[in-house]
């Protein structure tokens, strides 16, 4: 097909321009390129990588951590008796003191005694009677066996042996006849069984008591006392294995009153079950407590502290260090010498104080303690100064005393 000047032209102009703008084009990328630094080409920002974070550790402490097993504990009395009359009569005296501590043996009631008085000088008089009839016919039997065999029978001989062994019957019943009188009479007073704390009495001078109606007190032996807990079937293995290895005592127990104070004495074992609990699962242990003051009361709960007497110490973070990862596990980023952090899961006891023991950790290895959030494992990060933080301050002292 023919086209005229005026479009050859056109097409031509169009074609040098394409070529002029990209030699220009050209010409300027290596313009600029020789105006860029050196290796400036080579930088992007992928290739810069991420900004090291700023975090701030602290050391790994040996501290002595001695945080106790508390337990439920119930205080029981060593032993409690309720005092029963054990004759009827009235109250002549009361004498003691509601609350007071008795001793065994103390006189504490006295009942009027005079009809047991009486049946005892009855029973005095009727022994009497019964040691002179027995003498009568032992001497009535000597004299039949004395005389001549041709003056009696041998029946009469018989008979009178007979009344003399039945007299000395009738003396032998007279004197268990005095012997319960006699304890009658004795009875009409009443002692203390055991030495412990008396109770409210529940009879008072001129009242009739009797057995039928009931004890006239309580008395609890509450110096030492007694103090029982339930143990895990677990911990109770382990306690076992503690007494077979001679290592039993090497905790001490120790209670805390209900105002939340300490108690001054410490328990000393006195007692497991033989049996463990279906429902629960524990066995039930007794510890023995001095208790001059009387601070125990028995059926009062109290809470029981269970913590090792000689503590070694061990590693701890602050609380802060340690982190909940997937899964389940806890873990702690630890600080490298090339400035990058690794993860390490650790087995970490209950936090007490600002402060949580640590398994897997030694003295001196530098943790995280804030900044976690923006941590990897393997990341880079810089040093920042940590906050104050009263739960670690340097000035520590240990959870319990030692």
């Amino acid at each position: 097909m023919a086209t005229n000047g005026n479009e050859g032209k056109s097409v031509a102009g169009a074609v040098i321009g394409t070529l002029v703008l990209a030699a220009a084009a050209a010409a300027g990328g290596w313009i600029a390129h020789d105006l860029m630094p050196k290796g400036a080409e080579k930088k992007g920002p992928a290739a810069m990588g991420p900004a090291a974070a700023s975090v701030a550790v602290r050391p790994v402490e040996m501290r002595t951590y001695n945080l106790p097993e508390k337990y439920v504990a119930h205080a029981e009395a060593v032993q409690e008796v309720d005092l029963l009359p054990q004759v009827d009569g009235y109250v002549k005296e009361i004498l003691f003191k509601e609350g007071d501590t008795v001793k065994e043996g103390q006189l504490l009631y006295v009942l009027d005694d005079e009809r047991y008085q009486a049946v005892v000088n009855q029973r005095k008089a009727d022994l009497s009677a019964a040691e002179a009839e027995a003498n009568r016919a032992e001497r009535y039997y000597k004299r039949m066996l004395a005389a001549d065999a041709r003056g009696i029978t041998q029946l009469e001989r018989d008979n009178a042996e007979a009344a003399a062994e039945k007299a000395k019957a009738a003396v032998l019943q007279e004197k268990a006849n005095l012997v319960v009188a006699e304890y009658d009479c004795k009875k009409a007073k009443v002692y203390a069984p055991i030495t412990g704390q008396i109770g409210k009495t529940t009879a008072h001078v001129g009242d009739y008591v009797a057995p039928s109606k009931g004890a006239l007190a309580h008395i609890m032996q509450i110096d030492p006392i007694r103090v029982t807990f339930p143990l895990t079937d677990r911990a109770y293995v382990a306690w076992r294995a503690a007494q077979k290895a001679g290592t039993g005592d090497a905790y001490r127990m120790r209670l805390l009153l209900p105002d939340g104070s300490e108690y001054p004495a410490e328990g000393v074992f006195d007692f497991d079950d033989n049996q463990m609990s279906r429902e629960t699962a524990t066995i039930i242990m007794r510890l023995s407590f001095a208790n001059p003051d009387r601070l125990l009361v028995p059926n009062s709960y109290l809470t029981l502290l269970a913590d090792k007497r000689k503590p070694e110490p061990v590693a701890c973070v602050p609380q802060q260090a340690v982190a909940d990862l997937t899964g389940g596990n806890q873990g702690v980023y630890v600080l490298k010498d090339d400035m990058t952090v690794e993860q390490r899961i650790v087995t970490a006891g209950e936090p007490f104080e600002g402060w949580t023991p640590v398994k897997e950790l030694k003295g001196g290895e530098r943790v995280v303690i804030s900044g976690v959030s923006k941590l990897y494992p393997g990341a880079k990060v810089t040093l920042a100064e940590a906050t104050g933080n009263d739960d670690i301050d340097p000035a520590y002292v240990p959870p319990i005393k030692e």
